[in-house]
């Protein structure tokens, strides 16, 4: 009982991620590591677009705790940000690594609706916008979201697709 209570202070509690204020201390952590080492980073939107038909309870949690998996690094974190936003952040990777993580991100979700289609009222689209970024003195972690929040605004609203830069 005691464990559940450490965890809820940094978890949310609808899907079992990370909630925003823990997921903000790690990357502002890891951006003046990255800074030193001179390493790069990656922050990922993710915005799942989950339409039911009828309200399934669980069905959230069980997406993200499937996308968790999918994340190939013990180090790489996701976070929900807000209701229809999860932020992934990518530590000491490079552009090809971004991009197998991406992928391996967007076949889970296949692989979700797949399994859970038959079973539940719903469909799932998605947009991933990611933004490797290598930290300098001249850049900052506000830049890094706004670049992110903005490649997510560039994609189409319905399609299930995903954008990669760099900052």
């Amino acid at each position: 009982m005691i464990h559940s209570f450490r965890n809820s202070a940094f978890r949310d509690p609808e899907t079992g991620v990370y909630n925003q204020i823990y997921f903000l201390e790690v990357l502002n952590r890891n951006w003046h590591i990255h800074l030193r080492d001179q390493d790069q980073l990656t922050l990922v939107f993710l915005r799942p677009h989950l339409h039911e038909t009828y309200h399934h309870p669980g069905l959230m949690e069980s997406l993200t705790s499937e996308i968790q998996s999918c994340l190939l690094r013990a180090n790489d974190i996701i976070a929900r940000l807000d209701n229809d936003l999860f932020a992934i952040g990518l530590f000491n990777t490079s552009d090809h690594g971004t991009e197998i993580v991406v992928e391996s991100v967007e076949q889970c979700m296949d692989l979700f609706v797949k399994n859970y289609e038959r079973d539940h009222s719903f469909s799932l689209g998605y947009k991933i916008a990611a933004v490797g970024c290598c930290p300098t003195r001249n850049k900052s972690l506000e830049t890094l979201f706004e670049r992110t929040h903005q490649l997510s605004g560039e994609l189409e609203h319905n399609a299930n697709q995903h954008l990669i830069s760099k900052f």
